[in-house]
């Protein structure tokens, strides 16, 4: 009965599909079609820019205007930075010749360990698997073994080829399963072959470029204490075109737990693999994240090394991760379940969730005890701002064990001291008065000076709350013991991004040593951006004090801000102090609020105050400018300083 109704439904949708081609209308589209294939032969660029308008227009007429302008602006700067990372391929990358030259000179190293590549292979295409195959063959580096283990695979000619290459090649070595055990089993599998002194990982579709060893061992060979080593990478299509690359931060262990950044390509000392058993099974499609949560977990931050280089192909394909982090929705729950894992094993009060944008995840602290938390507001007549950034505080704030401390510095407005009147009677605001001339720095101590609670935030009167948690969000990193300070992202009322984080060196100005700026700016709050950052929690070097919230025992542990800047840099300054003393710097996306910037001083536009803006960065410089022209550790090398997009230097 089941087979009849089928047929039955068949007939009928060939009858439907019979009518329609015989209508007017199917006749009609049919040569149009004809009259668009002449005029725009396919796989020519003519066709390329009719599609690309049909598509702007479907756009247009369906998702509206802003939606247009948004698919504009991302053609164009995939294009830009594509033709950018093409000429930093061949800035950057060895040419024939130099890769002969690395070739002899690999003889030379001192340490020259054995690195075993390890390679699950299971139903992969014919030209994928010789093409991963040749990449480690081709290696300039020779002291390698190649550890492949076939988990069953159906399709015969994969025995064929890894045979055949194994013929050739004795450093290769080979097992085949009778059935899949999972990515995670079959590459313990792997594992079982390997005899080198370093473990790294290769996926069977995926490539290295010749000079990906050579460049593991020279770093080893800088610092043989690393235990793990992972690079950038990028992703490369099925014509070998290759795409977005990954320029990562160094190790930034809150990064770590919001996405998966070290990936590829890395290695990891053999016992250290050995020493947390390998790979687990059922974490399959995060096996890797979760193997390296625990690595990671066992060894100083000094021993994990950074290359700046793009090391790793990663193959965009149908139905590949590296296409689309949907094709493999598994890896998500895989991931969540080595993100609770770690935090069981770390002994840490918390809940992992779901990020903002697809392979993010958000780790919830819990909120120890119910601690006070001072939010300190400088201000200075402009009570509309004041107004709105009061109301905001109290109308959207879900933490309760809050109060609100305002400076007044100087104002004399009869409405700002009625505004005053109206909140004496609050019982969560206190209002302290400092009738000195305007110095952010000095204000902000003497606010401290004035209260007891064991938190503190710093707060511009021209911010407006947004996100309902936003303090809740700081406070939840802010007592954690590794956390020296906590930034949140501020939106320009038209919802892009004022600040995500704060990157070191930043100039704005070609050729000239900057001190610092803000990372994402002017970016949508809705656009993904690099790889997330503005989306998830993550480390940088510094964050904003217009909204900063940190323990007050490390404030003034650190000598709170440095009254000598008065206006400019005094957070940056401040950031750099607590990391002197050890301490991580975080910033996350959960804390939102829009920031009205400059509103109660106006901007940097003044001979007056471009020159104390001047003096007060040649201070900063003066002080830290070692540090900052050494490289930012949580942005990369071949990131561009003269902007904060993001985009390739």
């Amino acid at each position: 009965k089941e087979n009849d109704s089928l047929k039955k439904e068949n007939n009928e949708l060939i009858q439907r599909l019979s009518e329609i081609e015989k209508s007017v209308i199917w006749s009609c589209l049919m040569k149009f079609q004809k009259v668009i294939d002449s005029l725009f032969p396919q796989k020519t660029r003519r066709r390329y820019l009719y599609n690309r308008a049909f598509t702007g227009g479907r756009i247009l007429i369906n998702e509206g205007f802003s939606a247009f302008l948004t698919s504009i602006s991302q053609f164009f700067f995939y294009n830009t930075t594509s033709y950018q990372y093409k000429i930093w391929i061949k800035q950057n990358e060895p040419a024939i010749k130099e890769l002969r030259y690395l070739k002899e000179s690999e003889q030379n190293f001192s340490f020259r360990p054995k690195i075993s590549i390890i390679l699950p292979v299971w139903n992969v295409e014919k030209k994928w698997l010789q093409i991963a195959l040749k990449s480690v063959i081709k290696q300039i580096y020779t002291n390698w073994e190649l550890c492949i283990v076939d988990g069953g695979s159906t399709k015969p000619y994969i025995k064929r080829i890894l045979t055949e290459y194994a013929k050739k090649d004795t450093r290769i070595k080979l097992k085949f399963l009778i059935e899949n055990k999972g990515i995670a089993e079959n590459s313990n599998e792997a594992l079982s072959l390997a005899t080198g002194d370093f473990i790294g990982f290769l996926d069977h579709d995926d490539e290295l470029p010749p000079f990906a060893l050579y460049e593991v061992v020279k770093k080893l060979n800088q610092n043989q204490n690393y235990q793990f080593i992972y690079s950038d990478e990028d992703k490369i299509d099925e014509k070998g075109n290759r795409r977005y690359p990954f320029f990562k931060p160094d190790w930034s262990p809150d990064t770590f737990l919001s996405q998966n950044y070290l990936c590829h390509f890395s290695v990891i000392q053999r016992t250290l693999v050995d020493s947390v058993g390998g790979f687990r099974k059922g974490y399959d499609g995060s096996q890797d994240y979760d193997l390296f949560l625990r690595c990671t977990e066992k060894i100083p931050p000094d021993q994990i090394g950074h290359i700046p280089n793009i090391l790793y192909h990663w193959r965009m394909n149908e139905g590949s991760a590296a296409n689309n982090p949907s094709a493999k929705p598994y890896a998500f729950t895989s991931a969540k379940k080595a993100l609770e894992d770690a935090l069981i094993r770390r002994n840490l009060r918390g809940e992992v969730k779901e990020g903002l944008f697809p392979s993010t995840y958000r780790i919830q602290y819990a909120i120890i005890g119910n601690p006070c938390v001072s939010v300190i507001i400088p201000t200075k007549d402009n009570v509309h701002l004041l107004r709105r950034c009061i109301e905001s505080i109290l109308e959207k704030t879900e933490y309760d064990n809050y109060e609100i401390v305002i400076i007044d510095n100087q104002s004399s407005e009869d409405e700002t001291f009625a505004y005053y009147h109206s909140l004496k009677s609050h019982k969560k605001i206190k209002i302290l008065y400092y009738n000195k001339p305007f110095n952010y720095s000095a204000i902000n101590n003497f606010a401290v000076g004035h209260i007891e609670s064991p938190y503190i935030l710093f707060l511009n009167n021209d911010t407006e709350v947004v996100s309902n948690e936003w303090l809740s969000a700081m406070l939840e990193h802010a007592q954690r013991d590794c956390i020296g300070a906590v930034g949140a992202k501020l939106l320009y009322p038209n919802n892009q991004i004022q600040h995500a984080g704060v990157i070191l060196g930043i100039t704005g100005k070609p050729g000239k040593k900057g001190v610092a700026g803000h990372s994402n700016k002017y970016l949508p709050d809705g656009d993904n951006g690099y790889f997330s950052s503005p989306h998830i929690i993550k480390n940088y070097s510094a964050v904003t004090a217009a909204c900063l919230m940190m323990r007050r025992e490390v404030f003034q542990e650190v000598g709170g801000f440095d009254e000598n800047i008065g206006v400019a840099f005094n957070d940056v300054d401040l950031c750099l102090k607590i990391r002197e003393k050890g301490y991580l710097i975080i910033y996350t996306p959960y804390a939102k609020l829009f920031h009205h910037e400059s509103l109660t001083r106006g901007y940097e536009d003044t001979p007056e105050k471009k020159r104390r803006f001047n003096e007060e960065a040649y201070y900063v410089r003066k002080r830290w400018g070692d540090i900052i022209d050494k490289g930012d550790p949580y942005y990369n090398e071949n990131l561009t300083k003269d902007k904060t997009d993001f985009s390739i230097g």
